[in-house]
C-alpha cells in the first residue's frame, strides 16, 4: 500500500490513540528540537510519535513531512536508549528560483528528496519508509540536583535518501523549582547522501540549539527555541556552504497520562551560501533540506 500524507498522519494518530488506554504517569519533552536531559527511570518504557512539516521555499510549492515512530527505554537511570522508524512524504513544485539550479527557466524543482535525475520542469511527489535509527543518552550531571546537568548524545540513521551519524552535547539548567527550564545542545553529524544520481554523496553539518521553558500553570508550559544552523558539503566539517537562523515558540501539555508537545520555527533573512552552495539560496534564504516554516507535533505515552 502506497504510504501518503493522509494515511501518515492517520497512522500516527490511530498508533497514539491505540495505545494510549495503557499508559500512565508520562513523562515530559517541553521542546519541540531541543533534546533535554529528563530521561526515562530504569526499567520504564516509553512511546514517542513525532509528525514534523518543513513548508515553503523561494516560490511554488515544497511541503516535506517526515515522521518518527520511537520506543525510549531506560537502562539505567542515567541512560536512556531509544529505537525509530522513520517516514516521510515530499511534494515539490517549482520551489527554486535561483539560476545557479534552474538555469535559464525562472522556477524549477529540487531540493532535499528530489533525484537528482529527476526533471526539475515537472512536480515531484513520493512518499514511504525511510529507515531506521538507534540512539543513546548518557546523564552525567542531573540538572534537577546539579546547577548545570550534561549529558551525551549519539543517534545513528540509515535510511533510503541518507545514511547520518549524530552526536550531541547536551546542557540544561532548571530554575524556580523547576518550573523554568534552560536548554542548549551543540549538535554535530556526518550524513551520506543517497537520493543524488552519483549516491553516498558525503555532507556534514553543524547546529546550535538554544530555547527556555517555562511552566506558567500545573500541565502547561510554553517558550521559545532557537537553531543556529551550519552546513559542509565534505565530511567533518569542511567547505561550509550554509548558514541559517531558525527562531519560534513552543507549547507543551502534561497530562497524568500522556503529555503533547508543539513548536514552530521561522527562518530568518540573512541566511547566507558560500563555497559552492550558492545555488541553495535565494531570497535572503538558505534551502536544501529547509524551508521558511518548521512545524512539529510531538505526542508521548509511557507504557509501563
Amino acid at each position: 500500500m502506497k504510504l501518503t500524507i493522509k494515511r501518515l498522519i492517520a497512522f500516527c494518530i490511530l498508533l497514539a490513540t491505540a495505545l494510549h488506554f495503557s499508559f500512565a504517569h508520562a513523562g515530559e519533552g517541553v521542546f519541540g528540537w531541543l533534546y533535554t536531559l529528563d530521561l526515562q527511570p530504569k526499567g520504564k518504557l516509553e512511546f514517542e510519535q513525532r509528525l514534523q512539516l518543513n513548508q515553503q521555499q523561494s516560490s511554488g510549492t515544497y511541503d516535506a513531512w517526515t515522521a518518527r515512530t520511537e520506543l525510549e527505554y531506560g537502562l539505567t537511570n542515567d541512560l536512556q536508549v531509544a529505537g525509530y522508524i522513520n517516514s516521510y512524504y515530499t511534494n515539490a513544485n517549482q520551489n527554486y528560483t535561483n539560476p545557479e539550479a534552474c538555469g535559464d527557466t525562472p522556477t524549477c524543482t529540487g531540493g532535499y528528496g528530489v533525484p537528482s535525475s529527476h526533471d526539475p520542469s515537472t512536480a515531484y511527489r513520493k512518499s514511504g519508509i525511510e529507515g531506521g535509527s538507534l540512539e543513546a543518552i548518557y546523564r552525567i550531571t542531573n540538572p534537577v540536583t546539579s546547577p548545570v546537568g550534561v549529558g551525551l548524545y549519539l543517534e545513528p540513521t540509515w535510511g533510503r535518501n541518507k545514511d547520518e551519524i549524530e552526536a550531541r552535547l547536551l546542557l540544561q539548567s532548571n530554575f524556580i523549582d523547576d518550573r523554568l527550564i534552560l536548554a542548549g545542545n551543540v549538535v554535530v553529524a556526518n550524513e551520506r547522501l543517497k537520493f543524488i544520481e552519483n549516491g553516498n554523496v558525503p555532507e556534514s553539518m553543524m547546529d546550535f540549539l538554544v530555547g527556555a521553558s517555562y511552566r506558567f500553570a500545573p500541565k502547561w508550559s510554553a517558550g521559545v527555541e532557537a537553531r543556529f544552523h551550519n552546513d559542509y558539503s565534505e565530511l567533518n566539517l569542511r567547505n561550509q556552504v550554509q548558514r541559517a537562523t531558525f527562531v519560534g515558540p513552543n507549547m507543551h501539555y502534561a497530562a497524568k497520562d500522556w503529555w503533547v508537545t508543539g513548536a514552530w520555527r521561522y527562518q530568518l533573512k540573512g541566511g547566507t551560501c558560500m563555497g559552492g552552495g550558492e545555488a541553495e539560496c535565494s531570497n535572503a534564504r538558505v534551502w536544501d533540506s529547509h524551508s521558511v516554516n518548521e512545524f512539529i507535533v510531538k505526542v508521548g505515552f509511557p507504557l509501563n
